[in-house]
This record gives structure tokens, sequence and C-alpha cells, in this order.
């Protein structure tokens, strides 16, 4: 009579995975954790709210790079997570985390190298700011949210200290290791994307030459409205 109830029992169900760069657990009634559970989702922001509109809305081949670039650095991160095979700390079991390897911390290495390319962006003068203040707090700003990332994923209990900072080595090196191979060896290449047809196609663009990019094209908005109300 068991056998017959076990064959007519549903089968288990799988062992369920999250998607690590949302699953986002804190203690209740800690604000400060809260607080860092946000923070630990600037990845996801800077991603969906970031290059995603810029694409849609500014169509630079500097921001393609970048993108790439940041897609790259995840799946290194991916590879070597699988290669290493470093547990989380013991806190996560009670996060429901620990069906994911910890070492290196994939959010420190996206931030770091968010940080570091941004940064030579502003100070190299490509990212089409004008010299003075404004440049060097574009260069200043994602440092802060780094490391506040960084901390909140070993507060949070995710990582240890030596994960969070594996991954914002690793992020340093490959942020500006792919800043060099996109201003050394793709630059080459921005004129013939901007002429290929699919470039055409979907207005894609590079401003880099452009030593103030926000004031080109507000000149030349005001400049196409007067000549449109003069016609």
């Amino acid at each position: 009579m068991s056998e017959a109830f076990e064959e007519m029992a549903p089968p288990m169900p799988p062992t369920l995975k999250a998607i690590t760069l949302t699953h986002v657990r804190y203690r209740r009634g800690d604000p400060l954790g809260l607080f860092l559970a946000w923070v630990s989702l600037v990845p996801v922001f800077i991603s969906f709210g970031g290059f995603v509109s810029h694409f849609l809305f500014r169509r630079e081949i500097q921001g393609l790079c970048f993108t790439l670039g940041l897609l790259i650095s995840q799946f290194l991160n991916e590879l070597v997570k699988s290669s290493v095979q470093q547990s989380r700390p013991e806190t996560c079991a009670l996060l429901e985390a620990c069906d994911s390897h910890g070492w290196p911390s994939s959010h420190s290495q996206y931030t770091f190298f968010f940080a570091i390319y941004l940064t030579l962006l502003s100070l190299k003068g490509s990212a089409g700011v004008p010299q003075g203040t404004s440049r060097f707090f574009l260069a200043a700003l994602p440092w802060p949210l780094a490391v506040l990332t960084m901390y909140s994923r070993v507060y949070l209990g995710y990582h240890t200290v030596a994960q969070v900072f594996a991954g914002a080595t690793l992020g340093l090196v490959l942020g500006a290791g792919w800043y060099w191979v996109v201003h050394t060896i793709l630059v080459e290449y921005f004129p013939a994307i901007e002429e290929s047809a699919i470039g055409k196609w979907l207005y894609i663009k590079d401003t880099s030459h452009l030593p103030n990019v926000l004031k080109f094209e507000y000149d030349n908005a005001r400049a196409a409205r007067k000549k449109v109300a003069t016609d």
C-alpha cells in the first residue's frame, strides 16, 4: 500500500536558485541594512536605468563599448567563480544564497569596473564633459557608490571581506584594461561603425572627439529651431 501511495505522490520540486544580482535580503528593523540593500542594487540601476536609456536616447559608440566591457567583466566573474568555487560566508544559509559561489564578489567587480572606466573617460576628455570642475566631479561621482556597494555585501552577509576586495581589484584591472583596448584599438573602427549600414539605421554615433558635447548639441538644437522658425 505504501508503495502505491509513493507512486501517486507528486514529484519533488527542483531546488530553487535565485538570481544573485537582484536577490537581496536584510535584517528586519535594520535601517542601515535597508539602505545598504538598496545600495547593493546599484548595478541593476546602472544597467537598466543608465545604459538602456543611454542607448535609446544617445546611441553613442562609447556607451556601447562601456556596456560591452561590463558584460565581459561579468562573464569573467562567473568563470572565475565556477573555477575557484569558494563558498560564501556562513550567513548565506539565512540569506538563501548558498547555491552560488562567493569569490570574487560580482557586485564589487561591477561597480569598480564602472567607477574606473567612467573616471578615465572623464579625466581623458572622452566623456564630452568640459574641462574644470564638472570633469572632476563626474570622475569622482562613482567612487562613493562603489565603496558603499562593497561594504554592503559584507554587512548584509553575502560576502567576506576578502571576496569583495577580490571583486574590486578584478574590476579595477579589467576596467582599466578595457579602457585601453577601446581607446587604442577599437577607436580606430568608430568611423567605420558610424558609416556602416546598421550604424546608419540605428543612428549610432561617436562624439568623444568633441570637447563639450552638451554645448555642441545645445548650440545645434538652438540653431535648428531658429532655422525652422525663419523658414
